[in-house]
């Protein structure tokens, strides 16, 4: 909570001395530190183990992108092939190998 008596001060002291710039920047500052530990601290971020989380959770998606493209890759090369075997069927029947077909 050091933080939040810090920005009280702050606001205090911008108050008493009708907020120049210097101050002005200051309560800002504590305002968003204050803001984003409140926030890593909802999210469940906060302890020490939290950047070690976050990099499993980022190479989890990565390898989840690349999984995706990968199957993205084989829907299309499978489906290339098929159209060339059916282009390929439709040759041969077109010059009377569809014998050779069935």
């Amino acid at each position: 909570m050091q933080n939040d008596e810090m920005l009280a001060r702050l606001m205090a002291q911008a108050e008493g001395d009708g907020a120049d710039l210097v101050t002005l920047r200051a309560i800002v500052e504590d305002a968003t530190d204050a803001g984003a530990a409140r926030v890593l601290d909802r999210l469940g971020l906060a302890d020490p183990t939290a950047q070690d989380d976050i990099d499993e959770l980022r190479e989890l998606l990565r390898a989840w992108r690349d999984a995706k493209a990968s199957a993205w890759k084989a829907v299309i090369r499978w489906v290339v092939r098929g159209v060339l075997a059916l282009l390929l069927v439709g040759i041969a029947v077109r010059l009377g190998l569809g014998d050779l077909v069935t």
